[in-house]
């Protein structure tokens, strides 16, 4: 093949279609190099990097948002919808619904996050630069994680996402206990990394692709033909051990250990940071991937032209290019260069027998996969429930609330996957509940986080026992973490209701439609369960701040509402009450995601 023939194409897929879909990414790389530039220039030193930063970010934030609403479907959509689902740079990442979602999730983090650290201080200015070349580092790789398409691009996503939070765990000099968070937490991370990659290698070998629509295929052909013994137990062993990876980031229970020590011994700004941007793209990759290995590869996919012109010199072979281009390449006459591809009209009904084929090939990766969500959502939920009640540090109690709540989000995927293989309109509502839950989430936590660093700052304590007679001296502050509170246990009519309320509605709508509605049932159970016993920890923050006496041997601080500390909390804390009553309008957007089930 002459290589002038597959390069140019190549260059023009890369230049014409991936970049424009990947500003959002270009806009955090760029940011970090001109942080780093401020950092090292004399001449540039002067320049706050902070303020550089969220520059930067801003941008990231209207490219975001300026792919989400191009989205088909879009009711903000200005001009001509993008594509429903395109593959960049060869089929690494993909653009679609999901990517776009997260994405503005993550750019909108960013821009809170940046508030959240100009008023609590930390970093100092001495410190400004790296810290937010780490925060944008692992943001940029949190992006990539969401928007992964092939097995190697998430080791690395997540390997990106991960280096950095390790750095910022131990921020804090001097301090013995952040150094020893970031050291677990790099320890755990290794550890879990190099199980993923060795089940990433299992995957990869017995189905010769680490591109998962192509991978979904080949799924698809094996268990239609009936799972060989072997074949099953290498490909199961790889799937539990690529969801090691996965459940690290999500601090899924048995890979929870490092939470609780590292929120305790990092800033409470980092613990924000871990809890929501490190939070919301592992559940965005464990959709990814849980979806991407249980459907059959979609059939709008846009085919570059790099595919499509060695299928025209090599009569349908790909030359071991590793796309989901083969399934073009299936479609093409028998024959040599210039065959023609038969018209859309004549492959649409062999096309729609081949993906409900598929689908039913999937079936017993879907089970397997729903049977391993559900347990490690149940667990997950159960011991962060009950590992926060003993809590006195109030950043360890928020630690297993994290860990409780990544339990909720796992139920939903649990659905969504289960639904999938019977019902694709209802397997894509149940993502846009768990995208719904991911958006109040940010705001609950970043809320919760921001109202310790401000105490902080104020006690020179976390100790819960530290908050007792606040009610007294900030009861502003009082309603507003009261407010936070009672979100986060899932109580109407606040945002945190609404959230978990519509991933217990998709599980509901699993139990009655899908094969794995037992499994679903029980799931159902457990969350409600749950939801009760989160009242008792969550409630006795707030009975410490309204009935206990304050300390005698120091007065309580007042954090007035009017202050600039106060005015964000209330800012970060009003959407809570907003999307509580009028949700409709997230939830819109939010149910874009749906369209990546086909």
């Amino acid at each position: 093949m002459n290589p002038a023939s597959f390069l140019t194409p190549v260059l023009h897929d890369t230049l014409q279609v991936s970049l424009p879909l990947f500003r959002t990414e270009l806009a955090l790389a760029a940011t970090i190099v001109l942080v780093l530039l401020v950092r090292m220039l004399p001449g540039l030193r002067r320049l706050d990097s902070g303020v550089v930063a969220l520059g930067g970010v801003l941008f990231a934030a209207w490219y975001a948002w300026s792919d989400l609403r191009s989205l088909p479907g879009s009711p903000w959509l200005v001009g001509t919808a993008s594509p429903d689902r395109v593959e960049l740079f060869t089929g690494l990442l993909v653009f679609d619904p999901l990517t776009a979602f997260i994405r503005f999730l993550l750019a909108g983090f960013l821009v809170m996050f940046s508030v959240f650290t100009r008023i609590t201080g930390i970093p100092d200015q001495e410190d400004a630069a790296d810290f937010n070349v780490l925060v944008l580092g692992a943001t940029l790789g949190m992006c990539l994680m969401a928007s992964a398409n092939h097995l190697l691009a998430v080791f690395m996503a997540v390997e990106m996402a991960s280096v950095p939070s390790y750095a910022l765990a131990g921020l804090l000099k001097g301090r013995r206990t952040s150094s020893e968070a970031a050291l677990k937490y790099a320890v755990y991370g290794a550890g879990a990394a190099g199980v993923m990659l060795y089940g990433i290698s299992l995957l990869a070998g017995s189905l010769g692709t680490f591109h998962l629509p192509t991978a979904a295929t080949r799924l698809a052909a094996i268990g239609s033909a009936g799972f060989p013994d072997g074949a099953a137990m290498v490909l199961m062993l790889g799937g539990l051990m690529l969801g090691v990876g996965l459940a690290f980031k999500l601090s899924a229970v048995p890979f929870h250990f490092w939470a609780p020590d590292v929120f305790e011994g990092a800033a409470a700004e980092i613990g924000g940071f871990l809890s929501v941007a490190s939070k919301t793209a592992a559940v965005a990759l464990l959709v990814r991937v849980a979806l991407g290995f249980g459907m059959p590869a979609p059939a709008s996919e846009t085919v570059p032209p790099a595919v499509a012109v060695m299928a025209g010199e090599e009569g349908g072979q790909t030359s071991g290019v590793d796309r989901s281009g083969v399934r073009f390449v299936a479609m093409r006459q028998e024959g040599g260069a210039g065959d023609a591809v038969e018209p859309a009209s004549v492959l649409a009904p062999a096309a729609a027998a081949q993906r409900e084929s598929e689908r039913a090939g999937l079936a017993g990766v879907r089970s397997f996969t729903v049977a391993v969500i559900a347990l490690l959502a149940a667990i997950t939920c159960t011991l962060g429930n009950l590992g926060a009640y003993g809590q006195t540090n109030i950043k360890r109690m928020l630690a297993y609330s994290t860990i409780a709540h990544a339990g909720y989000l796992m139920m939903g995927v649990a659905a969504a996957v289960a639904l999938a293989g019977s019902n694709p309109s209802l397997a894509a509502t149940a993502v846009a509940a768990v995208s719904f839950y991911l958006a109040t989430y940010l705001f609950m936590n970043m809320s919760a986080f921001l109202i310790v660093a401000v105490l902080r700052n104020r006690l020179r304590s976390e100790e819960i026992s530290s908050y007792a007679g606040l009610v007294k001296t900030s009861p502003g502050l009082v309603v507003l973490m009261g407010v936070v509170l009672v979100s986060l246990i899932g109580l109407p009519p606040l945002a945190g209701f609404v959230g978990k309320f519509l991933v217990f509605a998709a599980l509901v709508e699993g139990i009655t439609v899908s094969a794995e509605g037992s499994i679903l049932l029980a799931l159902l159970v457990v969350g409600g369960l749950n939801t009760v016993l989160s009242l008792f920890y969550y409630l006795r923050v707030l009975k410490v701040m309204t009935f206990d006496p304050p300390p005698a041997d120091r007065p309580q601080p007042s954090v007035g509402l009017v202050s600039l500390s106060g005015a964000a909390i209330t800012a970060f804390v009003v959407p809570i009450v907003i999307f509580g009553v009028f949700w409709s309008g997230l939830y819109t957007l939010a149910h874009l995601t749906g369209g990546i089930v086909s």
